[in-house]
């Protein structure tokens, strides 16, 4: 057996350079190479004529619909990445229990103004708040502050005569 794929290994490696040499020659030859050249230079103008036909019956061309594939696959890439943003975003706000936190601050405000609208009113209407309260004791013996003295309205000022 091992003789049978020795003979198969060697026929088939002296097959492909065979096939080698042979496919070497032919493009050497000048008669195939210009051949293949003016064959190529064929399809590159009948492209190019296709490309314009279909302008002209304003149809897309083959390049125009590749290109506008990758650009649609930009696009489609580009939205996947901003779902995934989102995703992300979504699961740190489901994560984050701020809404019960911020009802119970909500519920401590809400005391807190129910608390100083129940307070007796001081004077021009405002409520007595610890704010309202003078921040230094008066030392024992002080005089009272005398109160303040209105100011005088300012006189208007008149105009000089002219000479």
């Amino acid at each position: 057996m091992s003789e049978d794929n020795s003979f198969k290994g060697r026929v088939t490696r002296q097959g492909e350079e065979a096939i080698g040499r042979f496919a070497q020659d032919l493009l050497e030859n000048p008669v195939v190479a210009g051949a293949l050249s003016r064959a190529f230079e064929t399809r590159e103008r009948a492209m190019r004529a296709q490309e314009v036909a279909m302008g002209a019956l304003n149809l897309p061309s083959a390049s125009d619909l590749e290109r506008l594939t990758r650009r649609v696959r930009s696009v489609s890439q580009r939205l996947e990445g901003i779902e995934d943003s989102l995703d992300r975003l979504d699961d740190r706000l489901g994560r984050a229990d701020s809404t019960s936190a911020l009802e119970g601050r909500l519920a401590e405000i809400e005391a807190t103004l129910a608390r100083l609208e129940a307070r007796p009113a001081g004077p021009a209407g405002t409520p007595v708040t610890a704010a309202a309260k003078p921040a230094v004791a008066k030392p024992a013996g002080a005089k009272p502050a005398a109160p303040a003295r209105p100011r005088p309205a300012a006189r208007p000022v008149r105009p000089k005569p002219e000479a």
